[in-house]
């Protein structure tokens, strides 16, 4: 059973982040004064007493204007409606109750979900009983003074919520793999999310850069749950200016971070570029599994070589990636989309995936009967004492070694390609450790495990 979800609406600019933050307890959405920041809806888990529940901050809804998000905004709305257990209606108590207002509270009434009137920027009691009592007008019951900045009144319609919400006895165990959706503006992240779920989960438009926030949806197939993770697209640093966008994508490498895989969309018709390249390293640098998904190949005019002749100029543009799958795409048909999530699974499974010592051993064994270490200008040799693997999430195998600098890099690419082919590791990045030890070192420590194991 999922947690119950609670909405969070209200026109521009009253405070809704603010208020989910506050909810949340952290800085999860984007606060920033600006109308239509947030366009997307995304859940943020919060809890209450003994209730636990998931906010969903919604944009600011206007009736009265068709022009670029507004009418997608009010449709995110809606659907974050459908799917909730209540709603907190948010409004200005400093400015009172306007028209705008009167067309949501109008709107809302008309919803089968129970609806709180939040009057939030309410910091003194005295006066925010006063700025409250204004919005009786509305006919949505009792309005319940706040402010959402200082936390004032909020445990108060918590309390009311927390009754028009189920309970929640026990959370199931959470086997879902969280996949994060990386890449340049506009190179189809949120049609490749909405061709995954079906519906329009995020908006879409040609203008570069709607997606803002980070925003997360659940999907299952054959019994396992993924959490996609839509982000805003990401730029060269010239390019960004202070602001919503430097919030978003701040977000966006925090998405990366908490991610198991990323899918990592490239545009079949830019091909590869230098940011593609960029962001590729920062995957590598956090750790995490990858897909590269060629997204809008259905625009691409092909013959018998064309994917052959991508494919080669792809692995000339990400040499450094060549662990990762790929797979050409098409959002927009559907064509492929399903099979990415098999890819997915490859990955996730090994990113997590732990090798026993005695297998690891095998290998290097293996490895140096066919490729002796290197030997340094004195004649001294590189010599491998043994390997074990010490984490998961990326694999993390510690090579304990006489001296770690007699191994130069192509000696460590010869042994990291020796563990890819004989233990797999397709979809992740492997890190290995090279550790130097004396020889006294290594006597003792074989000295204490043979004790143990008599």
């Amino acid at each position: 059973m999922g947690l119950p979800i609670v909405a969070i609406i209200g026109r521009p600019n009253v405070g809704k982040s603010t208020l989910v933050n506050r909810l949340a307890g952290e800085q999860t959405a984007i606060v920033h004064d600006e109308p239509g920041v947030t366009r997307d809806r995304t859940y943020m888990p919060a809890y209450w007493g003994d209730r636990e529940f998931l906010v969903v901050d919604t944009g600011g809804l206007v009736f009265n204007d068709d022009t670029e998000f507004l009418p997608l905004i009010r449709q995110q709305a809606l659907t974050a409606l459908a799917e909730a257990s209540a709603a907190i209606f948010v409004v200005d108590g400093k400015t009172g109750p306007n028209s705008a207002d009167e067309e949501i509270a109008t709107w809302l009434r008309q919803q089968p979900v129970p609806v709180l009137l939040a009057v939030n920027k309410c910091e003194s009691i005295e006066q925010g009983l006063m700025q409250a009592a204004e919005f009786w007008e509305l006919g949505l019951g009792e309005p319940f003074p706040i402010s959402a900045i200082h936390g004032n009144g909020t445990g108060e319609i918590l309390d009311e919520l927390i009754s028009h919400i189920p309970s929640v006895d026990e959370v199931p165990e959470n086997n879902e793999i969280k996949v994060a959706i990386i890449g340049r503006p506009n190179v189809g992240k949120s049609s490749l999310l909405n061709a995954f779920v079906g519906q329009q989960r995020a908006i879409v438009s040609p203008i570069s850069g709607t997606t803002r926030d980070a925003i997360d949806t659940v999907v299952e197939r054959d019994g396992q749950t993924y959490r996609l993770i839509d982000t805003a697209g990401i730029r060269r640093k010239k390019h960004i200016e202070y602001g919503t966008e430097f919030f978003s994508i701040n977000r966006a490498f925090k998405a990366i971070r908490r991610a198991d895989v990323v899918l990592l969309i490239i545009d079949a018709l830019d091909g590869v570029t230098d940011q593609d390249q960029k962001l590729a390293g920062r995957i590598i640098e956090e750790g995490r599994a990858c897909v590269i998904v060629v997204n809008k190949w259905d625009a691409v005019e092909k013959d018998s070589y064309t994917i052959y002749d991508y494919e080669k100029t792809m692995q000339s543009r990400l040499d450094f990636t060549d662990w990762a799958e790929t797979i050409f795409v098409s959002a927009l048909t559907g064509q492929r989309v399903e099979k990415i999530l098999e890819l997915v699974n490859i990955a996730a499974e090994a990113h997590k995936r732990r090798v026993s010592t005695s297998v690891i051993n095998e290998v290097l064994e293996d490895a140096v009967s066919w490729h002796s270490p290197p030997a340094s200008r004195g004649g001294r040799q590189g010599k491998i004492y043994y390997g074990t693997q010490v984490s998961t999430q990326p694999p993390t195998i510690a090579l304990f070694v006489n001296e770690a600098k007699r191994f130069n890099d192509n000696y460590r690419r010869y042994i990291e390609r020796q563990f890819r082919q004989q233990l797999g590791f397709k979809g992740t990045p492997i890190r290995l450790l090279w550790r130097s030890k004396k020889v006294r070192d290594m006597e003792v420590g074989s000295v204490n495990r043979a004790t143990r194991v008599k």
